[in-house]
């Protein structure tokens, strides 16, 4: 066996969506700051391309590097690649992050309860995991604080004329509409059209609205599309299922941690949901997080809540990634049966 390079990851998975996570064989990117760090993955594109494109990666894979935090309250920093956004918080990656770290030991499991506060390159999280017998159960993350960027849009999407569309904020820009509207379900059989409309979605809020985040200049993009369902009551919370639509054309398998916190954002907005109150998003594979609203604030002169997920993460294997010298394709390829072109 001959290579030029190895790289250590453990695969994970957080209710359905594949988050691995690289634990050794690269060396922290350089930058003064999280956000610096993963602005120079995104533009350097080396690794991104390496464990993303096939045949390591492929469409469906998100990939977290642990980098040493920057800020002297958090004990770890990641920096995550998805498959076409270098992002600021993701809610299903954070959890298998956390998973992680602590079924490794590369952070001390403590039972009956481990409390961490993890650096993400848009900014701290704190991680609480339920753990027995040296696993992790269940993992809940107090997210980034997110907002409602625009209510009542009116979108105009080639193929589907005029729709009613709002713009979010949940660690990650997102623009939400009705699954009804569209006429879906939201289930597995949906899945192709789901994609292909979300993207079109997408690609229209962005030519047509944009995006601003009050204290991130440099986020000026909606990176996804949630098709939400309408909620039905259960057990005294509200559950909401939905799907995401994941540049540049996947769904996300999970219930989206940061899309739960941002459609939380705009219940809030709407009086539907109060601080304190249950939020539960259902993924089309019917995997669940379990989210509240923990507190009100304020960002940038913007009104915001501060969210919470709560979720399962399951480590699937280990893996050294090789480069051999004579491999024709040394950043890997992608191919348009798999990984359709960027719409947005």
């Amino acid at each position: 066996m001959h290579s030029t390079r190895v790289i250590h990851s453990v695969s994970c998975h957080a209710e359905g969506e594949v988050g691995d996570v690289i634990v050794g064989g690269v060396a922290p990117p350089p930058g003064e700051s999280l956000w610096a760090q993963s602005r120079w993955i995104a533009a350097d594109a080396t690794l991104r391309d390496f464990m993303l494109n096939e045949p390591r990666g492929g469409v469906f894979r998100h990939v977290n590097l642990l980098v040493p935090a920057k800020d002297p309250r958090a004990q770890m920093g990641f920096i995550i690649m998805e498959p076409e956004d270098t992002p600021p918080m993701s809610g299903s990656n954070s959890l298998c992050v956390a998973t992680v770290l602590l079924e490794t030991g590369i952070l001390p499991m403590q039972e009956p309860c481990t409390r961490l506060v993890l650096e993400a390159p848009g900014g701290l999280i704190e991680v609480s995991a339920r753990c027995a017998q040296g696993r992790v159960e269940e993992v809940e993350v107090r997210n980034l604080p997110s907002f409602v960027a625009h209510r009542d849009l009116t979108l105009e999407v080639a193929g589907l004329g005029s729709l009613r569309v709002d713009t979010a904020f949940g660690g990650d820009s997102f623009v939400i509409v009705d699954a009804e509207d569209l006429g879906f379900q939201v289930t597995p059989d949906e899945a192709r059209e789901l994609v292909e409309v979300g993207m079109r979605i997408t690609r229209a809020v962005n030519e047509q609205v944009g995006f601003e985040h009050p204290d991130n200049p440099h986020w000026r993009h909606v990176s996804f599309c949630q098709i939400a369902a309408p909620l039905v009551r259960e057990q005294g919370a509200w559950v909401g299922r939905n799907t995401v639509a994941i540049q540049p054309g996947k769904l996300d398998r999970s219930p989206t941690g940061t899309g739960c916190s941002a459609r939380m954002a705009l219940l809030h907005a709407q009086g539907r949901l109060a601080v304190g109150e249950t939020f539960i998003g259902e993924s089309i594979l019917g995997s669940r997080f379990h989210c509240r609203i923990e507190a009100t604030t304020d960002l940038g002169g913007r009104p915001a809540i501060v969210p919470s997920i709560r979720g399962r993460a399951f480590i699937t294997g280990t893996h050294q990634h090789i480069l051999d010298p004579h491999d024709p394709w040394p950043s890997g390829y992608r191919i348009a049966d798999t990984w359709p072109q960027r719409l947005a």
